[in-house]
């Protein structure tokens, strides 16, 4: 599949970043979004500010690109270790009401207010690709060993929201496709506290992994919506 213009939110993220720098270098045009507004400074990358505690910032961004709008949205954002240090749980005598909503927020209502803002705009009469960084260990069938329990649910419910967007865009936009990502574990702060002891191998740089989602993306169809697949394009168990 070519693209003919993108949109990636949370382009100031390690994977975000690597993202928007990817698609730049293969000439598509990117929108590229953060909370701050700023973007990697490439041809072809148009800034745009959004926050997930403010719908009206999405609503008004994305309203601007009705006429001709990305065929591309990639959600790149996630949340593991909170801005005030608080991390992913490691027994349910860890829960605290206040931070597991924040996660919920961040890593599955703030996505899911993107799709309620950009699936509208995709042509019901060519392909279109909404996609959203998940995580195996989103994965309800593959959970052996617990915990993490915010960062788990949080992505489990995005799992399931992905599912219900391509299952309500099958009704009218036959060619378009929306599907999680699990990128590997990549070298960001996001996994840096995580990264010790790690297998040899497993860790992915941004720019590899950028490459290694988008190269799943373009090989994906219809058939495919609704599922959860990672960074070698095995899908990932519900």
């Amino acid at each position: 599949m070519t693209w003919k213009r993108a949109a990636v939110f949370g382009s100031s993220g390690g994977i975000g970043s690597a993202l928007v720098q990817a698609l730049a270098e293969r000439n598509i045009p990117v929108f590229a979004g953060s909370r701050s507004g700023k973007a990697p400074d490439l041809p072809g990358v148009t800034p745009f500010r959004f926050d997930f505690d403010d719908e009206a910032s999405i609503a008004d961004v994305t309203e601007t690109w009705r006429d001709d709008p990305p065929d591309l949205v990639i959600v790149a954002t996630g949340v593991l270790t909170l801005e005030d240090g608080t991390g992913p749980e490691r027994s349910f005598k860890n829960l605290d009401a206040r931070a597991m909503a924040r996660v919920l927020h961040l890593n599955t209502i703030g996505p899911a207010l993107v799709a309620k803002h950009v699936l509208p705009l995709f042509p019901r009469d060519a392909p279109a690709t909404f996609a959203a960084i998940s995580a195996r260990v989103g994965s309800i069938g593959d959970n052996r060993i617990g915990g993490w329990h915010s960062y788990r649910a949080s992505k489990a419910a995005l799992n399931m929201l992905v599912r219900n967007f391509a299952i309500e865009l099958a009704r009218t936009h036959k060619q378009a496709v929306a599907v999680g990502l699990h990128p590997g574990t990549v070298d960001t702060p996001l996994s840096e506290p995580f990264q010790n002891n790690l297998p040899e191998g497993q860790l992915t740089a941004p720019d590899e992994a950028a490459a290694n989602l988008l190269g799943v993306l373009e090989k994906l169809t219809p058939d495919n919506s609704g599922d959860v697949f990672d960074y070698k394009r095995e899908r990932v168990e519900p």
